[in-house]
């Protein structure tokens, strides 16, 4: 073989390896030269000789192909080696909501559905606004909380700019027409969906054709100031400004029927109202994080819950955007309000829920996350790695949670997760060895415990590829046994102190009995 012949060979398979890794961490040509700039601008390649690396155009330089190796954890031979990997398979749990086809069919038609539902929700207390949301949070997790037509309108709107200062989004408003107008008015108590009453606040609302209303409290958070202005600019902008909405409010009634009805029923206008909620909060933040300069922003930050505060971006923002912008789909988040209750809820990696969002179970599990951080006053972002069983169900999940105050001044948790499984896949490391191996730790030590050296360095090495700090943070401390419900507890130690046998039923005792006679 010619020296030449030789060199383009190297190249072929180098480039080869080089898109293999790429692909299977879900990263764009531009998020690899983001990464490599971020660690030696000097020897970072641009888009295009990245392209050329991949096609076996270029041989990249020593320096750049150890830049690759420490993004992607490889050691230097292994792109020398001419065996290509199997394809990866996707080995993620399928999300809860994906459902399965169930008999009888016609239980589920149109016209028993429309039938039974109100009937449902009216015998259970669940509001029609409730339910819609349960319906939105579907949605949102069989598309990976990702709606490209909603980010399209959104960038056209803010022209991709990022950041956004509060003038900018001013100067938006009125290109749209847009009047402002300022009201006062503080927060008032109420109880709400709630035991305890919470703390209310109206922050904004809108008035057909052009007005917008803002509460002059918001002056005093930019942050705040800016994602109601813009929420209230989508709806100008998807609805032509229509005033068919619910006015934007922070504590109370937030996940409730609509604030101009009492009705438990179910309403077209509930639906409505639910669905334009959604959908304006979602152009508001693609407005203000513009897909590809947020993911950079993220990446720079290694995806902290509290970066925003860098560029005036609330944290609930800053977490509701991260699905929506990773390479890496695997997500989760939670806002949680004491004693448990969620306001928002979104599981792209189908975890568990440990409570329901429309009535809180009597026993959730105490270790996870966003209960822990309820009980503290840190305002500090914590990281947690947590073994979650449900039955004979396994998983491994890392969150980074952070307690906050809404506009109104009520208390809760922010968090957002991965789901660390795929990741540990798409490295050809089995998973269920590693979960194994950090559950039989947590066991040892009553329920929480040392992550073993071999999961610490694989998990590791997991944090580097997906970029993800908090994954780092978290192998430090103790991994937790979690589950749904505590008196289902997993942990050979119950952190009850007392296994609960699951009673069994009388009538399948009767059964067995006089199977067994016959």
């Amino acid at each position: 073989m010619s020296p030449q012949a030789g060199l383009r060979r190297k190249a072929h398979f180098l480039g080869t390896k080089i898109k293999s890794l790429r692909k299977r961490n879900n990263l764009t040509l531009d998020d690899l030269s983001v990464r490599c700039v971020q660690i030696d601008a000097a020897a970072g390649p641009s888009v295009s000789y990245l392209s050329m690396i991949e096609n076996g155009k270029r041989v990249p330089s020593e320096r750049l192909l150890q830049i690759i190796a420490d993004i992607f954890q490889k050691e230097i031979d292994w792109f020398f080696d001419e065996a290509l990997d199997d394809d990866i398979i996707d080995t993620a749990p399928t999300a809860a909501v994906g459902g399965m086809p169930l008999e009888p069919g016609f239980l589920f038609s149109e016209n028993q559905l429309q039938l039974a539902i109100p009937e449902l929700l009216a015998q259970t207390g669940t509001t029609g606004r409730q339910f819609a949301h349960l319906l939105i949070r579907a949605h949102q997790e069989t598309s990976h909380n990702r709606f490209p037509d909603l980010e399209r309108a959104a960038e056209n709107i803010g022209g991709k700019r990022f950041p956004l200062d509060v003038d900018d989004v001013f100067d938006i408003a009125k290109e749209r027409g847009l009047k402002i107008k300022w009201f006062d008015n503080r927060s008032f108590k109420d109880r709400g969906d709630t035991a305890a009453p919470l703390n209310t606040l109206v922050r904004s609302f809108f008035d057909a054709p052009n007005k917008v209303y803002l509460n002059r409290s918001l002056e005093l958070t930019p942050a705040r100031l800016k994602f109601d202005l813009a929420n209230n600019i989508a709806h100008k902008v998807l609805h032509d400004g229509d005033g068919a909405r619910a006015p934007q409010v922070s504590g109370g009634r937030v996940s409730g029927r609509r604030h101009d009805a009492e009705s438990p029923n179910i309403d077209s206008k509930d639906i409505l109202f639910a669905w334009r909620d959604f959908e304006c909060s979602y152009f508001a933040a693609a407005m203000l994080a513009p897909k590809t300069p947020f993911r950079q922003f993220l990446a720079k930050h290694a995806y902290a819950i509290n970066a925003g505060d860098k560029v005036d971006l609330t944290t609930t923002l800053v977490m509701r955007r991260m699905p929506s912008v990773s390479p890496y789909p695997h997500w989760h988040y939670f806002d949680a309000y004491p004693p448990g209750n969620l306001r928002a809820v979104y599981r792209g990696n189908g975890i568990p829920l440990p409570w329901g969002n429309m009535t809180m179970i009597s026993d959730p599990c105490q270790h996870w996350a966003v209960f822990r951080m309820l009980n503290t006053r840190s305002t500090k972002p914590t990281s947690q790695i947590s073994v979650l069983r449900s039955g004979d169900d396994k998983r491994l999940y890392c969150c980074q949670s952070i307690r906050s105050k809404d506009a109104a001044g009520n208390p809760h948790v922010l968090c957002a997760g991965v789901d660390l499984a795929p990741a540990l896949a798409a490295q050809s490391i089995d998973p269920v060895e590693t979960i194994d191996s950090i559950e039989a730790s947590c066991n040892k030590s009553g329920g929480s415990g040392p992550i073993p050296e071999v999961a610490k360095r694989q998990l590791a090495s997991i944090s580097k590829i997906l970029n993800i700090g908090w994954i780092a943070e978290g192998i430090t401390k103790d991994a937790i046994i979690i589950c749904p419900r505590s008196s289902a507890c997993p942990r050979e130690k119950h952190c009850l102190g007392r296994k609960t046998q699951m009673r069994r039923s009388q009538i399948d005792d009767i059964r067995a009995s006089v199977l067994t006679a016959d």
